[in-house]
């Protein structure tokens, strides 16, 4: 394994990206790594530094387009059990970065603690969710974090309290390469009460997007007081293909990647769209979708 040698029980040579994002695209990481403790992780981060390889974090895939020529360096994945704990203590949830945001929103819905519930139906983990405050219904996660442990790219933790971190629209100053946890202090309601005002958010949300059983991927930032996917809509794109990727129709903003499609043709689809708002509209609308 050459310069990752000693790592072999936890790094994968080649490994295909496209079953771990939401297009089902593109092609492998140099190295594929999936540490399974924060001990692990730190070591594999000083090599990475020693002998200077490019480092990425892979999330829940939600947001990521991968080129078909793949991806150099290493790919981390915090899957392990390590990074995917949610323990409960009174009104406050602590959940690892590698948790699937769902499972918190879920968790606290249960435990009668409100506040994530209107971000039922969000993709990716926490760590993706902290990063660019994720919200819905006119909540935010960043109003609810409290604390995050973060690991930088030396390896060191460091753990940053309320009063470190910024939370601002679509955005935070979480940018350390890895999000270890975050704890949250939430209120006391009727976990029957939550459960409806989740199920109905997630009724209006699941009536906008493409059926699951779909390659898709959310493509841009709302602009502040507008709507991107009305901005596409009044461009006349909807349905519009570029190869085997399609504009959705349910949602505009989605581009749909069916069979025999590339990541070429969800980036050149991609940029049609921003041109043609950009002309029509004089709206530069903003990348939500990651391209690696």
């Amino acid at each position: 394994m050459g310069a990752l040698s000693g790592f072999e029980h936890i790094v994968r040579q080649a490994e295909p990206l496209a079953p771990y994002t939401w297009f089902r695209l593109g092609g492998p990481a140099e190295y594929f790594a999936e540490p399974t403790s924060r001990d692990e992780l730190a070591a594999l981060l000083v090599r990475c530094r020693e002998v200077d390889l490019p480092l990425r974090l892979l999330g829940g895939g939600s947001n990521l387009l991968v080129r078909a020529e793949g991806v150099p360096g290493v790919v981390i994945h915090l899957s392990a059990p390590a990074f995917c704990e949610i323990t409960v203590r009174g009104e406050q949830i602590t959940a690892g970065g590698g948790t699937k945001l769902g499972h918190v929103v879920s968790t606290s819905v249960r435990e009668g603690l409100a506040g994530l519930e209107s971000l039922v139906g969000i993709p990716g983990t926490v760590g993706g969710a902290l990063r660019s405050n994720a919200a819905g219904q006119g909540s935010d996660i960043g109003q609810w974090t409290v604390a995050a442990t973060v690991m930088t790219r030396e390896g060191e933790t460091i753990t940053r309290e309320r009063h470190d971190l910024r939370f601002e629209y679509r955005k935070s100053s979480l940018d350390e390469l890895v999000i270890l946890d975050a704890r949250f202090h939430l209120d006391r309601e009727d976990p029957a009460t939550l459960t409806r005002r989740m199920q109905k958010v997630w009724i209006v949300k699941r009536s906008g997007q493409p059926s699951g059983e779909q390659g898709a991927g959310r493509v841009f930032i709302d602009p502040v007081g507008l709507s991107a996917a009305e901005l596409i809509d009044q461009t006349g794109l909807k349905g519009t293909r570029v190869g085997g990727a399609e504009i959705c129709d349910r949602n505009p903003n989605f581009v749909v990647a069916g069979p025999g499609a590339s990541s070429d043709d969800v980036l050149r689809l991609v940029d049609i769209v921003r041109s043609r708002v950009a002309q029509h509209l004089g709206v530069e609308l903003e990348m939500e979708l990651q391209v690696w």
